[in-house]
């Protein structure tokens, strides 16, 4: 299936100044709990993006906050473990999320499946006192009952459709774009 480029929806600039008003917005939602924040990205991509909210927000409270690396692969209701090889990447978590205020990173929320997934697997981790979740894109068509607390951007999309993030870590730029299947 070959994707073409329809619109490009976010900038570096976007994207950075996104991450800075999430950053904010965490802080001022858990202003009495700030030292019992932690955050969890969701790989890949949200891995990266949650290291920069991490930046952010150690650069405006001037302290450190925990940052961790989630795989949500085995976590899957949709993985068919039994069809293909199967690798998983590595989590990397490596403070007690007990009690914790977690923010769960991700690129790109649509149906909600691969949040649900991290929030599973964060509790085998332990219990959090609360888990949010932060995403860049917020591109609607969920198939479960979730919503993101810290919304980067909404954009619309048709499910025909796909939301592709790009950043500096892997891809040496930051942007997103919608993409959609080259008509034959």
């Amino acid at each position: 299936m070959q994707m073409q480029e329809k619109a490009q929806v976010m900038t570096a600039e976007d994207i950075r100044r996104s991450l800075v008003r999430i950053s904010h917005e965490i802080l001022e939602r858990n202003h009495q709990e700030i030292a019992d924040l932690a955050v969890i990205g969701i790989r890949s991509r949200g891995d990266h993006l949650a290291r920069r909210i991490a930046d952010n927000l150690e650069r405006i409270e001037g302290m450190k906050v925990p940052v961790g690396v989630i795989d949500v692969r085995l976590y899957r209701d949709d993985v068919n473990l039994h069809d293909q090889e199967f690798k998983a990447n590595r989590t990397d978590i490596t403070f007690d999320v007990t009690g914790k205020q977690i923010i769960l990173v991700d690129d790109v929320i649509y149906t909600g499946r691969t949040t649900r997934a991290a929030m599973d697997a964060v509790m085998d981790f332990g219990r959090p006192a609360a888990i949010q979740l932060a995403v860049l894109i917020d591109r609607g068509h969920r198939e479960l009952p979730i919503a993101a607390d810290y919304i980067g951007k909404n954009i619309p999309t048709s499910r025909k459709e796909i939301v592709r993030v790009q950043l500096i870590e892997e891809h040496g730029i930051d942007r997103a774009a919608i993409y959609e299947e080259e008509s034959s």
